[in-house]
């Protein structure tokens, strides 16, 4: 396994994580007596594999269900010195509630500390308000670094470039869990921030979020050889030093398999990943129009700008990925979530074009006259039954 210096916190943290969101048994808490036998019996399988290929960075949340309360029964038979253990904990208006929460996650994991606690979703200006005002969640969870209870603090975030830039800016934080991956590059200039203080960088979900490279289309396949995209991704995401680690979302323990073949290839990306960027963006352009694929996003309104909220970079961007590449069931999976992702997933579908004006909301985009057919197209493309986030579900 290869490690890399995690910022300020100078944990040496390994290039991939071990993500507890897709092993658990539910989203909502049971009693332990309520989850299976063979559920448990795979985690703590997966776990071991986890630990045996050298990952040792456990990562999870309060708000992922039994995830917590699961490892509980397999980290404390470890070395507590040889883990990197990190939850995360919603920011919310009562302080006392974010530190109950807190107490809740450190006796569900039956651990005395936690290596590295995330605020979990400053996604816009009432999640950042509750983090940082006096009083808030920042100082609840810098009261438990003070008790020995969290040695690092840090914030995931599903929000746009500016709320998170503006959180890695107030310097307070020691990491920042974010999306960046080939098919969504916007937290670039974030990535930059955070290492400008000497943060540690973790990316969320790049094989699910990036594109659901465990079921490639064979498209995507064909442009990323001879690499699969899930070792494509993963390798353009650790080329760049300054991205620390990747989420693996294991749930199960073959689930590494995979990404562990990138590590032969990292000292080569230099060699390897430019024939197949190359291919990516040719293709991007054959199919889309070159003009489109270098201006498609210049003077796009928000969600927020925009009449109904429609989030038209995002619907516009989920169209290319579908045209481009054949990411259909990937467009398809979040443009359903629009309209129902709250501030994770933020803004409307194309779905009442005919009671909208958007004319002014795109009168400095080149595009203007063609954005309402195109989603249009995207809506008839892509719409389907409504997609809720997983912690919904």
């Amino acid at each position: 396994m290869l490690y890399r210096r995690f910022g300020r916190t100078e944990l040496q943290i390994p290039v991939f994580s071990c993500g507890g969101m897709r092993y658990q048994f539910k989203w909502q808490d049971v009693p332990n007596s309520e989850i299976p036998a063979d559920n448990q019996a795979n985690l703590e399988a997966t776990i071991r594999r986890s630990l045996e290929v050298g990952i040792n960075h456990i990562e999870t949340a309060r708000g992922y269900g039994t995830s917590e309360m699961q490892l509980g029964q397999i980290l404390p038979k470890f070395p507590r010195e040889k883990l990197i253990v990190q939850t995360k904990v919603n920011p919310v208006a009562d302080d006392q509630k974010f530190r109950e929460t807190f107490e809740q996650s450190l006796q569900n994991l039956k651990l005395d500390y936690i290596d590295l606690l995330g605020i979990h979703g400053i996604n816009n200006a009432e999640s950042f308000d509750n983090t940082m005002r006096t009083g808030g969640c920042l100082e609840v969870a810098q009261q438990l670094q003070a008790e020995g209870k969290v040695r690092f603090i840090g914030f995931s975030t599903h929000g746009s470039k500016d709320v998170i830039i503006k959180a890695i800016n107030t310097n307070q934080f020691d990491y920042v869990n974010l999306h960046w991956y080939y098919i969504n590059q916007w937290n670039w200039e974030a990535i930059t921030a955070a290492n400008n203080h000497d943060m540690g960088v973790f990316i969320i979900s790049p094989s699910d979020k990036g594109g659901m490279l465990y079921k490639p289309p064979q498209k995507l396949v064909n442009l990323c050889d001879p690499l699969s995209p899930m070792v494509f991704n993963d390798l353009f995401c650790l080329s760049h030093r300054n991205v620390h680690t990747l989420s693996l979302g294991a749930a199960r323990p073959e689930d590494f398999d995979e990404h562990l073949k990138t590590l032969e290839y990292l000292d080569r990306a230099d060699e390897i990943l430019p024939p197949i960027l190359s291919k990516l963006e040719q293709e991007a352009i054959a199919t889309l129009g070159e003009d489109w694929v270098k201006t498609w996003e210049t003077n796009l309104p928000t969600w927020e700008e925009t009449p109904g909220e429609v989030n038209i970079p995002v619907i516009l961007w989920l169209l290319n990925l579908a045209i481009a590449y054949d990411l259909v069931d990937y467009a398809k999976k979040r443009y359903n979530l629009l309209g129902n992702g709250s501030h994770w997933f933020p803004g409307n579908k194309a779905d009442q074009l005919d009671e909208l004006d958007l004319k002014q909301s795109l009168a400095n985009s080149p595009h203007a006259d063609k954005i309402p057919q195109l989603l249009a197209k995207a809506h008839q493309m892509l719409a389907g039954e409504e997609v809720k986030r997983l912690s919904k579900s």
